[in-house]
């Protein structure tokens, strides 16, 4: 008999078991006017190193080594694509990511409606509409007065520079200062003269898992950029011939490289 009363306690214990494993897996349902905040988190790296600014050194596919100083770049127009092909835009979100201000390294996207999201579309850089809009629709990251001495802003060029790579290399050429210094800065929306190219690149990137977004889940997409690949791409850059750029129409081979340097490296869904 006690055999028989342990049997089915143990067979109790094993359903409730199960029915809770069960329902913690649920999924919560779509609410129509749900929303939630979704959190595109950056990891800077090199390789398989975490990006350190000043105080390590790197090298590229050249075998040339490089010290950052400063990486910065511009992320706008993020678009997701659910599960069934909807596609959620989010116009008019400016995200300067800097490797220096840890905070930046998080931007948020809020109000995304409730949904299963497979893809991700973004910008590198500022379109060429808010580019020449006037100045007092330019405000938070795009107030060109907001960054300090790391200025984002061609004042000459009338354009935001997409991405701002700078550091040291034994390869480049000595500045005024005897530092061998590189400095690579690209910008350009086109358009402006005949001459001047477009260096907006447009990155697409399929999620590992759906990020799922729901009235009490803020989901993250942990994304791991790779600063080698600003060198290492469809073309080759190499600090002792590529080491001053400041000018649009030497800028579109290193946008080329950097528009692949972006992958989803997980989806926390919490």
């Amino acid at each position: 008999m006690k055999r028989h009363t342990a049997f089915l306690a143990y067979i109790f214990f094993a359903l409730t078991f199960t029915l809770t494993a069960c329902k913690k897996d649920e999924v919560e349902p779509v609410g129509a006017n749900d929303k939630n905040n979704l959190t595109l988190e950056f990891d800077n790296r090199a390789g398989a190193q975490k990006l350190a600014l000043a105080t390590t050194s790197y090298k590229n596919g050249s075998g040339e080594e490089f010290t950052v100083t400063t990486f910065n770049y511009f992320i706008s127009n993020v678009a997701l694509k659910k599960s069934d092909g909807t596609i959620v835009k989010f116009p008019n979100q400016y995200f300067l990511i800097r490797q220096a201000d840890e905070k930046t390294l998080t931007p948020v996207l809020k109000d995304v409606p409730a949904g299963d999201y497979k893809e991700i579309t973004f910008l590198i850089g500022v379109d060429s509409t808010k580019s020449v809009s006037n100045i007092a629709e330019r405000t938070g990251v795009l107030d060109e007065t907001s960054y300090g001495t790391d200025n984002m802003y061609w004042a000459w060029n009338s354009g935001y520079i997409f991405l701002k790579f700078e550091g040291t290399s034994p390869v480049a050429p000595a500045n005024s200062a005897g530092v061998k210094a590189f400095q690579l800065h690209i910008g350009g929306f086109g358009g402006r003269t005949a001459v001047t190219p477009n260096n907006l690149r447009t990155v697409t990137l399929s999620l590992p898992q759906q990020a799922t977004v729901r009235k009490s889940i803020a989901p993250t997409i942990h994304l791991v950029s790779d600063i080698t690949r600003v060198f290492d791409g469809v073309n080759k850059i190499s600090l002792s011939a590529t080491n001053m750029v400041h000018n649009p129409k030497d800028a579109s081979p290193i946008a080329d490289n950097y528009k692949n340097m972006f992958i989803v490296d997980h989806v926390h869904n919490d």
